[in-house]
C-alpha cells in the first residue's frame, strides 16, 4: 500500500497501491518467470465498502514480457482481467443476485444496471468455461416464452442434475441444433433418453443428433395430459353453450374442477365434483377418457399398455366426441415415442421445475429489454454454475 485518501464529501475512500521491487514476474499465459517490460496507466478497481464508504483501489499493473506469448498484463490477486471491480466486491454482488433483482442489487450497491449485469454476465461466462464435460443420461427438452407474441427460448435441461445445459433463441430446429454443437461425441452416446414435447422441429433435430434416438425420445406425460386437458374443455365449453340456452347451469364456472386431481379438492367440492362427472354428460365422457388413457403410465410392460391404448382409442374414436377423437389420433400417430415412457420411465417435472424458477426470474426483474440478457439471467440462476471469480477461490 503506498497511501490512503479520504474523501468525505463524495464518501469514498483512496486507496493507492504499489508493488515491491522483483526481478521476475510471471508470464499470465504460461507462469514462466519474465522481465518487467513497463506499466499500465493507472487502473480503478471498487472495493468492499469501509463502513458507509465506497472504497476504490489504484495501482498501474505491471506488464511482463514473455518470449513466447510477449507482453502481457500480469494477473492481479485481486481482480479478474478487465475488471473494474476487485473479486470480493463481485463475489458480494453474485450473491445479492442469487436472491434479488438486478434494480435492487445495483441500487444497494449504487451500481447501474449496466454494472451489475456485466457482472453476472462475466460470472455466466466464467461459469461455463469452468463446466465439466460430465457424462449426462437424461435430458429435458422445453420452451419457454420471452414475451407474448410467440417469442421463444429454447431450453436444454440436465434431469438428473436440475439445470440448464443450453439455452437458444427460437424454438426451430436450429435452435436445438445448436446444443449439439457444445457435446463431445462421447457425451451424445451417454444420452439414454429426452424427455420432450411433440414439436417437430425439437424431434427433427434429435432424430439428427443422437444415435437411436427414436427408442431414446419420450414424449413427456404432462404434456400429453395438457392435450387431453385441453380437449375436455372443447367439450366442456361446446356443452355449456347448449345447457346454458336450456336454463341449466351445471357446468358454469367448472373449467378447473376438470382439470383438476379430485384428491386436491375439499370434500363438499369433491362431492360436487362426484356428481357431475358420475353424469350423463358428454364433458363427464370427455374426462373419464382423459383419466383412463393416464393409466397407461402405470403399466410395468408394454404389451399390456399397448392393448390398453388399442381398447381407449377404439372407446375415444366411438365417443362422437370431436375434440377426443382429434386427440386419440394425434396419440395414435406418436404412440411410439410415447410407449418408450415404460423403458425409460421419465417426464420433464424436472424441465417445469426449472421453468418455474425461470418464471421467477423473470418475474423479479419484471421483464428483460432483450433476449440476450434472459439468456444471461437464466443461465446464472439455473445453470448449476461455478459463478465466483477466480482470486476468491
Amino acid at each position: 500500500m503506498d497511501s490512503v485518501e479520504l474523501k468525505l464529501d463524495a464518501g469514498e475512500i483512496h486507496v493507492h497501491l504499489r508493488h515491491h521491487d522483483m526481478i521476475h514476474w510471471p508470464c499470465p499465459e504460461c507462469g514462466a518467470a519474465c522481465n518487467l517490460y513497463d506499466h499500465q496507466a493507472e487502473r480503478q478497481w471498487r472495493h468492499l465498502d469501509t463502513c458507509q464508504y465506497q472504497t476504490i483501489l489504484h495501482a498501474e499493473p505491471p506488464r511482463s514480457e514473455c518470449r513466447e506469448h510477449g507482453v502481457k498484463v500480469i494477473r492481479l490477486p485481486w481482480a479478474e482481467p478487465s475488471s473494474r471491480f476487485t473479486a470480493l466486491f463481485e463475489a458480494l454482488a453474485i450473491e445479492w443476485l442469487k436472491a434479488a433483482s438486478q434494480k435492487a442489487v445495483a441500487g444497494l450497491l449504487k451500481l447501474s444496471w449496466d454494472e451489475i449485469h456485466g457482472i453476472m454476465e462475466r460470472a455466466v461466462q466464467r461459469g461455463l468455461k469452468r463446466r465439466q464435460r460430465e457424462p449426462i443420461s437424461q435430458l429435458g427438452v422445453d420452451e419457454k416464452a420471452f414475451r407474448k407474441g410467440h417469442s421463444y427460448l429454447t431450453l436444454v435441461n440436465d434431469l438428473v442434475r436440475r439445470r440448464v445445459l443450453y439455452v437458444a433463441e427460437e424454438r426451430k430446429q436450429s435452435s436445438l441444433d445448436g446444443f449439439w454443437e457444445t457435446q463431445t461425441a462421447e457425451q451424445i452416446n451417454g444420452i439414454e433418453a429426452v424427455a420432450m414435447d411433440m414439436w417437430d422441429p425439437y424431434v427433427a433435430s434429435v432424430r439428427t443428433h443422437l444415435p437411436e434416438a427414436d427408442s431414446k425420445i419420450v414424449f413427456d406425460k404432462f404434456h400429453i395430459a395438457k392435450h387431453l386437458g385441453d380437449a375436455v374443455d372443447r367439450v366442456r365449453r361446446k356443452e355449456n353453450k347448449i345447457l346454458k340456452a336450456a336454463g341449466d347451469d351445471r357446468l358454469a364456472g367448472t373449467r378447473y374442477d376438470w382439470l383438476r386431481n379430485p384428491v386436491s379438492m375439499e370434500p363438499k367440492d369433491r362431492k360436487e365434483f362426484a356428481e357431475l362427472r358420475n353424469s350423463g354428460l358428454k364433458t363427464a365422457r370427455a374426462w373419464a377418457l382423459k383419466e383412463i388413457f393416464l393409466r397407461l403410465y402405470e403399466y410395468v410392460y408394454e404389451r399390456p399398455a399397448r392393448k390398453h391404448f388399442r381398447w381407449w382409442r377404439n372407446w375415444a374414436v366411438r365417443s362422437r366426441l370431436q375434440p377426443m377423437i382429434e386427440v386419440a389420433g394425434m396419440l395414435q400417430r406418436r404412440f411410439e415415442n410415447i410407449i418408450t415412457y415404460l423403458q425409460h420411465r421419465i417426464t420433464n417435472a424436472g424441465s417445469e421445475s426449472i421453468n418455474a424458477k425461470v418464471q421467477w426470474v423473470k418475474y423479479t426483474a419484471r421483464g428483460f429489454r432483450n433476449k440476450r440478457n434472459f439468456i444471461h439471467a437464466i443461465y446464472f440462476h439455473c445453470g448449476g454454475l461455478d459463478l465466483a471469480p477466480e482470486p476468491t477461490k
